[in-house]
């Protein structure tokens, strides 16, 4: 007789598929929008606030990442009770109120208390993205919302400064932050309006001190989730030193500010095309046959990037060429990588979600800030760091997978019959 076939993943009314992914990518890009749009505006912000010292002004980017990553350990257990959309539009308001304050920020210590408290709202973006899919799809099919996800949320940063630099053209630095302001509250209506409760019911549980540390011990005990976490970590921190150290670069070592935003959202734009390629062929091909190939290419194209950087032939056109083709590689990473830190996860989505969330972006922006920090007026130290973090990323992952590439690692056996 044959199986019937298998039930939609939810039966969740609110928007179709298109539309909700187009909520979770914008959930994402919110992140992404607060990091980027200011780059240009660096400069600016240094001059009008008295930052003495230029490596000083990443303490802009790094404070909104620390307050992101540190609050997504809240969230989760909040989302797991009280539901997705309540904590949702908690952390929307933050993000526009303190965005607001930003934009008025009279000195550098306030800017960068708003910056803290306002990653401290988009932590919920980050966790509630992922807990809202992992609500509705699994495995194969979660890793293509991510993924197409990913995409917008990597369109944004190809984008992000040149609306910063066009912000700079007409209006002075705070109204970089404005946009910000703006943009969370129209997404906000967008949400309230559009995106229903995805955690059921039945599924809520209440917030118990030793439950929730009974979650969060799985969630970080499981091989494959701390495994996976620990992996996206050492990738993020690659990341963030490259946007900590990108508007330097250009400024500082190739004296070409008027190509930053050009070059930048060449690089960013590589990371775009590999999500979407990602997207088409995950659900073939599996997470772990491209994220781990990709894994090696992103060591490989570092490695050759380092070498030209150390050896003093580094050209801007060099840079945007190797950083580009890394960073391609990086798109066929970060999506798969998150998605499978997940998969064992989904009957305690919210708080795996919010560990994952807390390891990856806070020790991802630490390691982005001691990359950034290590800025001597050249690109070396940038590609050194990638080499570094990518070999980092693979013992991750070898550990995950018990020394095992490209496939799943073997099954436990079963227990023998009685």
């Amino acid at each position: 007789m044959t199986a019937p076939a298998p039930a939609a993943p939810a039966a969740v009314k609110g928007p179709g598929f298109p539309e909700f992914v187009a909520l979770i990518a914008m959930m994402m890009a919110l992140n992404a929008l607060a990091i980027d749009a200011m780059l240009p505006a660096l400069p600016a912000i240094g001059e009008a606030l008295g930052v003495a010292a230029e490596n000083d002004r990443q303490w802009v980017i790094t404070a909104y990442l620390l307050g992101f990553g540190v609050t997504q350990i809240v969230y989760g257990p909040l989302a797991d009770r009280y539901g997705r959309k309540p904590v949702l539009m908690v952390g929307l308001s933050l993000y526009v109120a303190f965005s607001a304050l930003a934009a008025l920020a009279p000195t550098f210590s306030l800017l960068i208390a708003a910056r803290v408290c306002t990653g401290i709202g988009a932590a919920a973006l980050r966790v509630l993205a992922v807990s809202i899919v992992r609500d509705r799809y699994s495995g194969r099919t979660m890793a293509r919302v991510m993924s197409l996800s990913f995409l917008v949320f990597l369109g944004i940063p190809i984008l992000a400064p040149t609306l910063g630099q066009a912000v700079l053209m007409v209006a002075p630095w705070p109204w970089v932050f404005g946009v910000l302001a703006i943009a969370g509250a129209a997404f906000m209506i967008w949400a309230l309006i559009r995106l229903p409760e995805t955690l059921a019911p039945e599924n809520r549980m209440p917030i118990n001190v030793a439950r929730i540390a009974g979650a969060f011990r799985e969630a970080l005990t499981n091989r494959q989730s701390i495994g996976y976490t620990f992996a996206m970590t050492a990738i993020s921190g690659s990341l963030f030193g490259f946007i900590n150290s990108s508007q330097q670069i250009f400024f500082d070592v190739f004296n070409a500010e008027h190509l930053f935003t050009l070059v930048f959202g060449a690089v960013a734009g590589g990371i775009a095309v590999a999500s979407l390629l990602n997207a088409k062929l995950v659900e073939r091909l599996g997470s772990r046959l491209i994220s781990h190939t990709a894994l090696l290419g992103f060591i490989a194209m570092s490695a050759i990037h380092a070498s030209v950087a150390l050896s003093g032939h580094e050209t801007i056109w060099t840079f945007a060429v190797l950083q580009a083709l890394t960073m391609f590689c990086f798109g066929f990473i970060a999506g798969n990588f998150g998605s499978m830190a997940m998969e064992p996860m989904g009957h305690i989505a919210g708080t795996a979600s919010s560990a994952q969330g807390f390891i990856s972006t806070t020790g991802g922006a630490t390691l982005g800030f001691l990359i950034g920090q290590q800025f001597n007026g050249s690109a070396a130290p940038m590609a050194v760091g990638f080499v570094v973090l990518g070999v980092a990323a693979l013992l991750c992952v070898l550990m995950a997978e018990r020394g095992r590439l490209f496939t799943a690692r073997n099954a436990p056996p079963a227990p023998a019959a009685t």
